[in-house]
């Protein structure tokens, strides 16, 4: 008989988890247990929140949500970010995962999450919209080119509808990502953030407002000025000089914003008033 429990934080289930991501994602070598334990036991926001399923002693499926602080319509919530899902191979067919996420949302509601978020991919939005309850927000921008992204102007008549809230905590413990470290620099009113993807040719680019309390120490740019952005901007705000969007069918497979509310929270995002990058899930 399949059981379900919490998920579990100790070394041993790291490694567990990381044999089923291996069994899943041949060829894939991110999820080792140092970075499992980044991501699931070290995030200032909070550990991890999710559940297994177990046939016996087999890991049949495992599903995994972040904690993070944002704003939503300006209000300061916790929110869950939807990230690591597997289902073992002999195990899949069985509709695990939409009962792992459901009990994960379920737990999360009674302590008062407002909402999950996720960025999914074309083949897997469907299932998150139709079983799941999921608001399919926008598809993110994809651009690539060089320069400062939107017009910063502020919203400050409308309230953003989501905005990701980084703590210095936060952001230091993002950059630090095992499997691919950020950098940061200063530039004008903004922080510039870094991650390699075509490295040293092109990066993940990001930009941020933050407070002057919020004092990071500088780990550099890269020396290239090619940038890919993946993210949102608000509409008011959205202006793109310098970059070119990548056509669809040259994409892997097109990306979209996704929300859940929980705990009472509102239904829908406005999608005309978002903000959000690479920094914000776990593309890079």
């Amino acid at each position: 008989m399949m059981r379900f429990a919490p998920i579990e934080f100790d070394q041993q289930a790291l490694a567990g988890y990381n044999a089923l991501f291996t069994a899943c994602f041949p060829g894939t070598d991110k999820f080792t247990t140092r970075y499992l334990d980044w991501l699931y036991v070290a995030n200032p926001d909070g550990r991890a929140f999710g559940f297994d399923a177990w046939e016996g002693e087999v890991l049949a499926a495992h599903y995994v949500c972040i904690p993070a602080a944002a704003s939503i319509d300006g209000q300061r919530v916790r929110v869950l970010l939807s990230l690591n899902t597997a289902t073992h191979p002999q195990f899949q067919g069985q509709g695990l995962f939409t009962k792992l996420a459901a009990m994960t949302y379920e737990a999360a509601a009674a302590v008062d999450y407002a909402g999950v978020y996720g960025v999914a991919n074309a083949n897997s939005t469907p299932g998150f919209v139709r079983k799941l309850g999921f608001q399919l927000v926008r598809p993110l921008e994809a651009l690539v080119g060089v320069g400062g992204i939107g017009s910063r102007r502020q919203t400050a008549q409308v309230p953003l509808a989501f905005e990701r809230v980084w703590s210095h905590a936060a952001l230091e413990w993002r950059c630090a990502s095992p499997a691919n470290p950020v950098r940061r620099r200063r530039h004008n009113e903004a922080w510039q953030f870094y991650a390699p993807v075509f490295a040293p040719w092109m990066h993940a680019y990001a930009e941020l407002n933050l407070p002057p309390a919020l004092d990071l120490a500088p780990t550099g740019a890269p020396v290239t000025p090619l940038r890919l952005y993946l993210g949102l901007v608000p509409d008011v705000e959205r202006r793109f000089d310098g970059y070119v969007e990548i056509p669809k069918r040259l994409r892997p497979s097109p990306l979209n914003l996704i929300y859940r509310p929980l705990a009472g929270a509102a239904s829908q995002l406005d999608p005309a008033r978002i903000r959000f990058s690479f920094l914000d899930f776990d593309a890079y």
